[in-house]
């Protein structure tokens, strides 16, 4: 199979140019990467690494601890669905964030960030591949964790000799589903505006613990704040989808604290994440 090549004369604004005919001249179609096998890579990620995979490990790990703990320790009418569900949740809340917070903040620690947006230079797609991760590896855990729950419920019962209380709906499971997930937002937040594992983990904590504690002795000292604390301190607003209690108010404080400590934020970083220089 043969090729032609053709020399075009040059001209005054531009220099003789090379064209080349024939079978090696076919154009070839260059495929943009599909978004789901960017998400399966940011998923791959959070388990390459010897600290990602036992971080995801510890997932189940704490999920089974705080099962025995209940069954050895609680007293036998409290042996039932939610209360596996509140002690596995309460640990989870602190380990999913923190997952969230690596996914992004590896990219800088581990020094992959040039390499990754050379090979998808479109830096929005990388990181809305990231959200979609953080949050299928909440939902995973949050099902993980209520059959786990479920199974110490079962085991729990057996042992005490009492019925199992299953006292869980699908609407209470849905509000802890989006506690967590909320959670995991913002350490990915954090993360995005930190970009150093270290900077964002410290900041998770001082919003975790630091700030609720804050707002609770201002709201306990000073009258006028105590109305205002609801619409301001998130972790307030988001605590309450764990207490069964959501009113119409509810729901719109939690979306005015979330825009203030979570969206906002969010898209400060994202800004400079997309305009800042990759080194």
């Amino acid at each position: 199979m043969t090729t032609a090549t053709d020399i075009q004369p040059a001209t005054p604004d531009s220099p003789p140019t090379r064209t080349t005919t024939g079978a090696s001249a076919v154009a070839r179609a260059v495929r943009p990467i599909p978004t789901s096998r960017l998400v399966a890579v940011e998923l791959r990620k959070m388990f390459d690494t010897r600290a990602g995979f036992w971080l995801m490990a510890s997932v189940g790990i704490v999920a089974v601890l705080a099962t025995a703990v209940v069954i050895i320790w609680a007293p036998d009418e409290a042996i039932t669905q939610n209360t596996f569900s509140t002690a596995i949740g309460m640990p989870l809340s602190v380990v999913l964030p923190i997952i969230a917070i690596l996914s992004v903040t590896g990219e800088y620690s581990q020094r992959t960030g040039l390499t990754t947006y050379t090979l998808v230079p479109w830096r929005g797609r990388v990181l809305g591949a990231k959200v979609v991760a953080t949050v299928l590896v909440g939902v995973a855990s949050m099902f993980l964790a209520l059959a786990v729950g479920a199974l110490g419920n079962v085991v729990g019962s057996a042992v005490t000799g009492l019925d199992a209380v299953w006292d869980i709906t699908a609407t209470q499971f849905g509000n802890i589903v989006l506690a967590n997930i909320l959670g995991m937002l913002m350490g990915f937040m954090l993360g995005v505006l930190f970009r150093s594992s270290a900077g964002a983990i410290v900041g998770y904590f001082v919003y975790s613990f630091v700030l609720p504690v804050a707002f609770g002795t201002l709201a306990a000292f000073q009258e006028w704040f105590r109305d205002l604390q609801p619409w301001v301190d998130v972790n307030f607003a988001v605590t309450r989808l764990f207490d069964q209690t959501m009113t119409g108010e509810h729901w719109q404080q939690l979306g005015v604290s979330t825009l203030v400590w979570l969206w906002v934020p969010l898209a400060i970083g994202l800004r400079a994440v997309l305009r800042a220089e990759v080194k």
